[in-house]
């Protein structure tokens, strides 16, 4: 879950001020972490106390309301409402918050572990992205990150794998980095956003490249960057030296879950 953390602190400061560079910066004053980070915290401690995922949300998210970047329109009014529902969205917010749904053991057998933790991305997605489009990005990402760590402790390094995972899902992954650079726009939805993320983790050559491929790209840098991420953390791990900027932009309550999420399922 971290490698999504990082993907949204780094893209923080180009969501709104779009790149087509890969050779920036990738940690400086004016990046933060966003809604991102703080509704993939909220997913990570739902699992470890035990509590729902739309309770879980509503708690971080009303602790921390106004995060760079802001919420989204639909999704602050769910924090906001005094009896908050699913509102049938496909925005990009179920699969940028459901790494952590991809990192939880069960069988040895990878398709069933896939299985699994895509029915934990689903019940993460429903509470707020009910829609099919919605719950596909999180269950698919969630699959991704799990076949991805699979290759990895299998020495494996088949990202073919990831790749049969996504197109299984319906998402079509013809278009190259450098195509979706020329002619991407803003977009919010599952639809566009996943199929970009893995694109750009299916050309990176390690964590760095994977990160700097999906801020370049444009469009919602920030969740591009933190879905990218989380795969691309699943397969080649994160160097500690990035892992050590990112640490300094949380607030230690974030570190204290994602340091027992680790330390508890990896």
């Amino acid at each position: 879950m971290l490698g999504a953390i990082i993907g949204d602190i780094v893209g923080s400061r180009f969501e709104f001020n779009n790149t087509n560079r890969t050779d920036f910066e990738l940690f400086t004053d004016d990046c933060s972490f966003t809604d991102d980070t703080i509704c993939t915290v909220a997913i990570a401690d739902a699992i470890l106390r035990g509590c729902t995922f739309k309770k879980s949300l509503l708690v971080w998210c009303r602790k921390y309301p106004n995060p760079k970047g802001a919420y989204g329109g639909s999704f602050a009014r769910w924090i906001h409402s005094k009896q908050p529902e699913p509102y049938n969205s496909f925005g990009n917010g179920s699969a940028m918050r459901v790494s952590p749904c991809g990192w939880l053991p069960t069988r040895e057998d990878v398709l069933t572990k896939a299985k699994i933790s895509a029915e934990y991305a689903r019940e993460s997605a429903e509470c707020t992205h009910n829609h099919p489009e919605g719950i596909k990005g999180a269950e698919c990402v969630a699959r991704c990150i799990d076949v991805a760590r699979f290759s990895q402790k299998m020495q494996d390094n088949r990202k073919h794998v990831v790749k049969e995972t996504a197109e299984m899902y319906g998402y079509n992954l013809d278009l190259t980095c450098d195509e979706i650079r020329r002619t991407n726009k803003f977009d919010e939805t599952c639809q566009v956003t996943v199929p970009q993320a893995i694109e750009c983790f299916l050309e990176s050559s390690d964590f760095d490249s994977a990160i700097r491929l999906a801020v370049s790209i444009g469009g919602d840098s920030d969740t591009i960057a933190a879905i990218t991420g989380s795969i691309a953390e699943a397969y080649y791990g994160i160097p500690q030296h990035i892992q050590d900027k990112a640490w300094d932009y949380l607030p230690k309550e974030m570190q204290d879950v994602i340091t027992e999420f680790k330390q508890k399922y990896g």
